[in-house]
């Protein structure tokens, strides 16, 4: 029993391990095969291009490390003192035509857009009322007079028989008042008579100055009175015309200095957008009063507007020269940078460096800025490509007029760096072969 029991363990046992090594042997066979034939192949590849000729080492660029920007020349000149403005076009009258009596409008001697004159006819209309009125006090005027005649030769003899105590004295009192009355008959009957010729005359309606008549408001046949509130056409003045616009409180003490001082202050007028030029007037006036919630006061410009470039309530906006700084120091706008120096530039070097410069800045002009303190006529600064520059940074200064194309655009090598303050060649910025802004 024991032999048997040995013997059935030993077929229950797992394969021996020489018959799991037979098993994986293949795999590795393979394995090595791959990996001889990755060798193989390396090192023909490796003494294949080991036999190529190297490429030549590449051309060092001597501006790989600058820059480029654009550079200005500070100059010394006039700049204009000038504040902007939002204005209205205000005509300097604006008259509606009404009709000071009633009756029949009988006909309109206007067109409608039509330049009219001062005194010119605009309507008329219908006088026959009036003048049958005027005919009725002229008779009225005539009868008093007769009456006021008799009246004086009756006085006349009253006060030769009352010197001989002929008649009573009440008698000759009563006849002077009864003089004195038909005198006052006469001085009403010629005012009602002056009346009626008045209203002959308020008939034809004529223009009280010179305009641009509006459109038609009450066609002929139609009865008009004092009381329309529409009245007959408006008349409005458009030469010369006015401007009224606001600048701040803190500049009116300098307006009004320049005025008192008898001197003539231009004021131009663009259109909404700004750019195109309307009109070329003066300041005339200021207003009496600082409006608080806005902290500014109005200004009056009066402009001849001869071409009819402006209209009444048009939108415009207003330039005011103040006043001119002559030989200021000026350099473009662009070229002032804010920071934590405060206003600076950056002045470029005879070294083709650039120093942070701080600098004070007086009144502006355009594209134009005057310098108060910190450079002088000639000196320049960089107006563009100054995002990327510090105190100190090599730079390769273009004048801002050259517009012409650098010559890696070109094909061309890079020029020698130049020395001084005089322009170099455009080239390529070291960002990774790509060209800057201007064919640079």
């Amino acid at each position: 029993m024991d032999d048997r029991t040995t013997t059935d363990f030993a077929r229950t046992q797992p394969l021996s391990r020489p018959v799991r090594h037979k098993r994986t042997a293949p795999k590795i066979s393979r394995r090595l095969g791959l990996l001889t034939l990755v060798v193989a192949a390396a090192a023909v590849s490796w003494w294949f291009y080991g036999r190529q000729p190297a490429p030549p080492p590449a051309r060092p660029n001597a501006f790989a490390a600058a820059t480029p920007v654009v550079a200005a020349t500070a100059v010394s000149g006039d700049i204009d003192m000038t504040l902007n403005g939002l204005g209205t076009v205000t005509s300097l009258a604006t008259v509606t035509i009404k009709s000071q009596l009633s009756g029949q409008l009988v006909r309109v001697a206007y067109q409608e857009g039509q330049m009219i004159n001062k005194g010119d006819l605009v309507a008329e209309i219908d006088s026959r009322p009036y003048e049958l009125a005027l005919a009725q006090a002229q008779g009225a005027l005539e009868r008093d007079q007769a009456l006021l005649q008799t009246a004086e030769l009756d006085l006349k003899r009253y006060q030769e028989l009352a010197k001989t105590n002929a008649i009573p004295r009440q008698q000759l009192d009563t006849q002077t008042s009864l003089v004195a009355q038909d005198k006052g008959l006469v001085i009403a009957d010629q005012a009602q008579i002056d009346v009626q010729k008045l209203n002959i005359a308020y008939c034809h309606v004529v223009a009280p100055v010179t305009g641009r008549a509006g459109l038609r408001l009450v066609d002929p046949g139609n009865y008009v009175t004092a009381g329309d509130a529409s009245g007959i056409v408006v008349i409005t003045q458009l030469q010369p015309i006015s401007v009224v616009f606001t600048v701040a409180e803190d500049n009116v003490p300098q307006i009004a200095r320049r005025l008192r001082a008898g001197a003539t202050l231009p004021v131009t007028a663009f259109d909404r957008s700004g750019v195109v030029k309307l009109a070329t007037g003066v300041l005339k006036t200021l207003d009496n009063q600082i409006d608080t919630t806005t902290g500014t006061l109005k200004l009056r410009a009066e402009f001849a507007n001869e071409d009819d470039g402006l209209f009444p309530n048009q939108f415009v906006n207003v330039q005011l020269l103040v006043d001119t700084l002559h030989d200021a120091t000026v350099v473009p706008t662009s070229a002032i940078q804010r920071g934590a120096p405060g206003t600076f530039v950056y002045l470029v070097n005879a070294d083709n460096t650039v120093t942070v410069k701080p600098v004070t800045l007086g009144p502006a002009s355009a594209e134009r800025i005057a310098i108060q303190s910190g450079l002088s006529p000639g000196d320049r600064v960089v107006v563009d490509g100054a995002d990327k520059l510090r105190n100190g940074a090599k730079v390769v200064p273009r004048d801002a007029g050259d517009r012409r194309i650098g010559p890696e655009a070109r094909n061309e090598p890079p020029a020698v760096a130049p020395t001084g303050n005089a322009t170099a060649a455009p080239v390529s910025a070291p960002n990774g072969g790509r060209r800057s802004r201007g064919g640079q």
